[in-house]
Parts: C-alpha cells; sequence; structure tokens
C-alpha cells in the first residue's frame, strides 16, 4: 500500500500531525486538508522536522462546507478523517460540537465514496466508549460498549464523538458498498507534540507545569501515547481484516495524580510545580460551583476506568509505549518547544 495516497483531515491538529509523520516514513503519498491554507507554510514546516515531506501536499477543505471535498479526495485510495471538534471547555449549546462532528463525517465519507476510496478510517474516541456507564462500574471497557448519550453528566464532547462515530458506521453499513471502514477510539492523548500551537490534553500538561493546578483531581483515564495512536491508525489502513474494525487506544489507565507523579519523577526540577497529592473531592465540587471547566468533571470523580484492548493489541499488533513514559514525554517537549519556560 506504500506509494498510495492517503487524505488527512484536519492535518494541524496533535494526532494528525503524527499520522502524516508515521505514514510519511512509511512511504505513503500524503495530502492533508486545512480550513485555510494561510497555515500550509507552518505545518510544512513542522512536518519537515520529522519527515521528508515532498510526498505531502495541502489542500483547502472545511467540515461545515461541501467545497473543496472533492479536489481533496481527488486521486486518493484512502481517508484517515481525523479533524473533529475538540473544546477545552463545554460550550452551552452542545449543537456547537455535535453538528460539524456528525454533519462533517458524513461529508467526508459521502466525497470519499464518490471518489472511490478503498479505506476510511475515523478517528474516533474513548469518549464514545465509556461515559453514561454506572459510576461503580468494575467490568473493563471493550470495543462492543458504546456511550449512553442521554445518560445524566454525558458532556456535549462525549457526545459528539459517538454520535459521529454511529452515525458513520449507519452511513457505511447502508451506502458506502466496498468502502472499508474502521475507527480508532484512543482515550487521552499524551506523548511529544510537534508544535507550539498546541490545544486539548497538552494545554492540561502545560498548567501542571505552570503550577497552575493546587492538586490532582481524583479522576483516572484510560491513556494512550500519540505516535501509538498514529501507529494504530496505519495498522488499520493495512490490517488484512473485515471492514468495520474497532480499536482502542489505552496504554495503560491512570488516576490524574499518577500522571502528574510519572511527570516529576522524569522531569526533575523542571517539574518542580506539577502537583503530586490528589484533591479531596469536596474540594472539586465547591470549585465546580463557579468553576464550568471543574463542574464538567465531578461526575467522574473517584470512578476508576478499566480497558480490554486485547482485540486492538492482536489485530494491529501493538506494543503500546507505557503511559507514564508518554505523559513525561509530553511535559518535555512543551518545554523544549519553550511553550513552557
Amino acid at each position: 500500500m506504500n506509494g498510495n495516497t492517503v487524505l488527512i483531515t484536519g492535518i494541524s491538529g496533535f494526532i494528525a500531525n503524527h499520522c502524516a509523520v508515521e505514514l510519511l516514513n512509511a512511504g505513503y503519498r500524503v495530502r492533508g486538508s486545512l480550513r485555510s491554507l494561510g497555515r500550509a507554510g507552518q505545518v510544512k514546516d513542522t512536518l519537515a522536522k520529522h519527515a521528508d515531506v515532498t510526498n505531502l501536499e495541502l489542500a483547502e477543505a472545511d467540515l461545515e462546507s461541501d467545497a473543496g471535498w472533492d479536489e481533496a479526495l481527488a486521486g486518493c485510495a484512502h481517508v484517515l478523517h481525523v479533524a473533529s471538534p475538540f473544546p477545552v471547555s463545554q460550550p452551552k449549546d452542545e449543537q456547537v460540537l455535535i453538528r460539524p462532528a456528525v454533519e462533517g463525517t458524513l461529508r467526508v465519507l459521502r466525497a470519499a465514496r464518490a471518489a472511490g476510496v478503498e479505506r476510511f478510517v475515523q478517528t474516533s474516541s474513548m469518549a464514545a466508549v465509556q461515559y453514561g456507564h454506572p459510576h461503580d462500574r468494575t467490568a473493563p471497557f471493550t470495543e462492543a460498549d458504546w456511550t449512553v448519550v442521554d445518560a445524566p453528566g454525558v458532556t456535549p464532547y462525549a457526545k459528539s464523538k459517538t454520535l459521529a462515530e454511529r452515525a458513520a458506521r449507519d452511513f457505511v453499513r447502508e451506502h458506502a458498498g466496498a468502502l472499508h471502514y474502521s475507527s480508532v477510539n484512543p482515550g487521552f492523548v499524551l506523548g511529544p507534540v510537534l508544535s507550539a500551537d498546541i490545544r486539548t490534553s497538552a494545554e492540561i500538561i502545560e498548567l501542571m507545569l505552570k503550577g497552575k493546578y493546587p492538586g490532582a483531581p481524583r479522576v483516572s483515564f484510560a491513556c494512550v501515547d500519540v505516535r501509538d495512536v498514529a501507529r494504530m491508525h496505519r495498522g488499520a489502513l493495512e490490517a488484512q481484516v473485515p471492514s468495520g474494525g474497532r480499536y482502542l487506544g489505552a496504554a495503560q489507565c491512570l488516576w490524574m495524580v499518577e500522571i502528574a507523579k510519572a511527570i516529576k519523577s522524569q522531569l526533575g526540577d523542571a517539574a518542580k510545580k506539577v502537583p503530586s497529592r490528589e484533591l479531596p473531592n469536596w474540594v472539586v465540587k465547591l470549585v465546580g460551583l463557579f468553576d464550568p471547566k471543574a463542574r464538567q468533571i465531578v461526575p467522574e470523580l473517584g470512578r476508576e476506568v478499566h480497558v480490554d484492548n486485547t482485540l486492538t493489541r492482536e489485530t494491529l499488533q501493538m506494543t503500546f509505549i507505557p503511559a507514564t513514559d508518554a505523559a513525561a514525554a509530553m511535559a518535555q517537549s512543551l518545554i523544549e518547544l519553550k511553550v513552557v519556560s
């Protein structure tokens, strides 16, 4: 499959950057979509530090418009649909996230079908798997689990990822014919950032390094290194398995304080402001009365997450980077990029 052209949507993003590096270094031709080609130079400069960008081209297309997608997909054998809105805080109107996630996914799928694309890999999330279940659940989550979108406390982001993946699977089953579909569902994505233009999980680690958190809330995450997420996407393109695969990206599950302690342990003085204690639940709940960011994690306080990703490891032949190393690698990259002094 090397030499085939793969469209990566939203190529300027954290996961998409690493997917582009993974595919370029494996010999694929990559075309990346951007909402504006005004960022083309920045993206190429970033990727050129990690891969030969001779086989990279960029195209302009927006998830909320039909314009540009036919041109972006012309001549592409495969698609990695990575683009999706990811907020630091949840919007008041959940449709701000749900609409572009669902409609954008279907827009790219329709264009991919029309272009004769062979494989379509959607970047979904563990957010489409693990929410809305009983708080005291101890059974590990598997690829058979789905977030219950109408359950109390399920965030607009989790709804958007769940509904977008379900919409894609329904479309492929009903309309896509021979198009091979699979999803990659990463948890809390850590690992090195390639650009100082950060957002999502990196902002949490940045704030830790800057001493903005007095302590870590008692929340548990299924964690994964972004380099493994990129390898999973490539594996989903290449695996000789039937259409419909669902691959869970989770190296291990960690409490937030364990992430913080891993960073402190591996970075030493550079991480002296990172918290080393866990906040009592009542403190987080009190802060949540005034802070929307704190409020959205209150339903998750004390809930321990477990994941069984045996199917993913066996199908994609994955050996995951330890999540503690991924956390330290993200922190180190933020320091090297001077996001944190």
